[in-house]
């Protein structure tokens, strides 16, 4: 049985159904904390939520959660617009995947973001969870059409290869980001990757079984039938018929009627 149908069946129960939309309405609440707090409060909320090694070894361990409620965007517009989308990605990887499997990629992300900040002080931004989140959704639902600013459709595949392509120029101007953006990525990775590889695999063993099918087949230039007399073939005429002579050549059906009259 593999791996993880094992594990939900075990513990299938205590996934925690709505995960992602949990998570975008504590991002909305963290915001409008602070937007009603003093920049003073404001900035000493945020370090009291956030992912720090140093705190977290002196016994903060709800910074291991509470980093993942700390907004990407603190425009009140934009946020809303934010949690909006981030909810309906939600809804729609859990009917893809079920409670279970969402909660152990978020779980998965959180682990890896968490393994690096504290090992190696490498920033756990709730930006690649977002990410992750958008990747897994554009490759189960790759034509999945919104809407940008309400008027133009635009398919997820696009918007995650725009995501990407964002990420990779940060990651290309600022060389330090390489491995947090990898590690911040790494559930998406594991879940995907095997199935991009295989498939991958797969392609190009069709593209090599075409390949040898191909060169394989008899050129169009190739004859079956000669005629021992003329020396003209089927692909001279089409209307010549052969036959096999006592002494094993052919001759075509125009030579027969030439021995036959003469």
């Amino acid at each position: 049985m593999p791996l993880i149908p094992q594990l939900e069946s075990k513990f299938g129960r205590f996934a925690i159904p709505g995960l992602v939309q949990i998570i975008a309405a504590f991002q909305l609440l963290v915001l409008f904390m602070v937007m009603v707090m003093s920049p003073e409060g404001a900035a000493a909320y945020l370090q009291f939520l956030e992912l720090n090694p140093i705190r977290v070894m002196h016994g903060e361990v709800w910074r291991l959660v509470t980093h993942v409620f700390i907004p990407g965007n603190f425009s009140l517009i934009w946020a809303l617009i934010g949690a909006m989308f981030m909810m309906w990605i939600g809804r729609g990887l859990e009917s893809a995947w079920g409670a279970f499997r969402v909660n152990l990629y978020i779980i998965g992300w959180m682990i890896a973001v968490t393994l690096g900040a504290l090992l190696f002080h490498w920033p756990a931004s709730g930006m690649f969870l977002f990410q992750t989140l958008l990747f897994a959704f554009a490759s189960l639902f790759p034509n999945e059409e919104i809407y940008i600013y309400f008027i133009l459709p635009i398919k997820m595949k696009w918007v995650a290869a725009l995501t990407a392509g964002m990420t990779a120029f940060l990651v290309m101007r600022e060389s330090s980001l390489l491995f947090p953006v990898l590690v911040g990525h790494l559930n998406f990775f594991i879940a995907f990757g095997p199935g991009f590889l295989s498939e991958r695999a797969r392609m190009a063993q069709v593209a090599s079984r075409r390949s040898r099918f191909e060169s394989a087949q008899i050129p169009q230039d190739t004859f079956f039938h000669q005629c021992s007399v003329c020396k003209k073939t089927e692909l001279d005429d089409s209307h010549l018929e052969f036959r096999v002579l006592d002494s094993g050549d052919e001759i075509c059906s125009e030579c027969r009627a030439k021995r036959a009259g003469g």
